[in-house]
């Protein structure tokens, strides 16, 4: 009986060491595989790779912008005295030439009629020295009188006339005084509110204005460009002789404005306070819905170009605020490599330099490679849609990713 026991307790520790040793061998297999995850190759971690080609893409340009007045005049007085009559309705549209003020112009009357009379007075003295001259030029033949009294005569009538050029100036400024006591528009457009009222003494050199008028069809959109950023937008600006501009009049709502306008003029230097060069497009505005001092957002529509696009989930933001993706040579050796680029286009990079067409980029399972490290390349594949496009790079689709 205690045989049996004893064999029985022999085999008992036979299988638990035979299951330990089954055990043992089931969890290390497991963790070969699990190490083995992403490895490829003896060891080369698999990555998706693009092709970077160029693709022909609609260029657009999008820039924050201000609404400017296409003309704007501040409406000033030009002469001394007292605004006795406001002549147009606040508010309203005015036209070039309109009266808007009226200054009291009595005195200026006053000197008009002063000046006119002192003309007639000096015109009257020229006939009287001119008979006189005459008759001395007569006399001076017989002797009559001495050839110096006749010289003195013929100044005394070149003074006389003299003095009538005088005359008329004077009569013409008391003339242009008097008119500006009518205050009109200089230019056609909206006026503002009276800055003055009836009774008001102005003078000519007063810093306050009356009013002002804004022509507000068509209006400016005055935008604003990074140097850097704007070097390639004039690259692509040279042999257009028209471009496109519209504009976003709500940003969040996306509320656009029905009107097309065209860039009219592009700084040729770079603010040294701000480092952006201004551009300015000139946009119709029928209905004056557009008020200087609104904010828009303004698109440059440069049409179709071709360019080198890179995905943007393929790029890493390096310390220094610049963009880095891996590229393979060869060997499929990977290696990071910093990118120039001018704007974003969609999900993609426009990129100007670093790279060139036919180069395979990671876009994805960079985070495991080391700079130098052999990878494993697989094809990465963009979806039909959004969805598709945050599947694995091990998705089923064969069309090549473009934007």
């Amino acid at each position: 009986m205690k045989k049996i026991i004893l064999i029985l307790i022999v085999l008992f520790l036979a299988s638990a060491a035979g299951w330990y040793w089954w055990s043992s061998h089931q969890v290390t297999s497991q963790g070969g595989s699990e190490g083995q995850t992403g490895m490829i190759g003896g060891g080369a971690p698999s990555v998706a790779v693009y092709e970077v080609n160029s693709h022909i893409i609609s260029l657009k340009y999008e820039l924050p912008g201000r609404i400017t007045p296409y003309r704007q005049s501040q409406v000033r007085p030009q002469v001394d005295g007292i605004i006795i009559e406001r002549l147009f309705e606040e508010g309203a549209n005015v036209e070039k030439g309109d009266q808007l003020y009226q200054i009291d112009d009595k005195r200026y009357a006053a000197a008009l009629n002063s000046a006119l009379a002192d003309l007639e007075s000096a015109k009257a003295n020229v006939k009287k020295v001119d008979s006189l001259a005459t008759r001395y030029k007569e006399l001076v033949k017989i002797d009559a009188v001495s050839q110096q009294e006749y010289d003195d005569a013929k100044a005394e009538v070149d003074q006389a006339k003299a003095a009538i050029a005088v005359a008329e100036a004077a009569v013409d400024l008391a003339q242009v005084n008097l008119d500006y006591t009518k205050v009109y528009a200089p230019i056609s457009g909206r006026i503002s509110r009276s800055f003055v009222t009836e009774g008001t003494l102005v003078t000519a050199n007063q810093e306050q204005f009356l009013a002002t008028i804004t022509q507000l069809d068509p209006v400016y959109v005055d935008m604003q460009q990074s140097g850097e950023m704007a070097i390639g937008l004039r690259a692509r600006m040279l042999g257009k002789e028209s471009i496109p501009v519209t504009i976003t009049l709500t940003e969040k709502a996306d509320v656009q404005y029905g009107e097309t306008g065209t860039l009219k003029f592009s700084e040729v230097t770079v603010n040294e306070t701000t480092g952006s060069i201004a551009l300015r497009a000139l946009m119709p505005n029928p209905d004056g819905l557009l008020l200087p001092g609104l904010f828009v957002r303004a698109t440059l529509d440069l049409g179709q170009d071709e360019a080198l696009l890179v995905p943007q989930r393929a790029t890493i933001r390096n310390p220094e605020g610049g963009l880095t993706v891996w590229v393979l040579n060869e060997n499929n050796e990977a290696s990071p490599r910093p990118l120039q680029v001018e704007q974003a286009y969609e999900d993609s990079w426009i990129v100007t330099g670093g790279i060139e067409a036919g180069d395979q980029i990671v876009i994805e399972g960079y985070q495991k490679i080391q700079p130098g490290m052999t990878v494993t390349p697989a094809p990465w594949h963009q979806g039909a849609n959004q969805q598709a496009q945050q599947e694995p790079s091990h998705a089923s689709d064969s069309t090549d990713h473009k934007e």
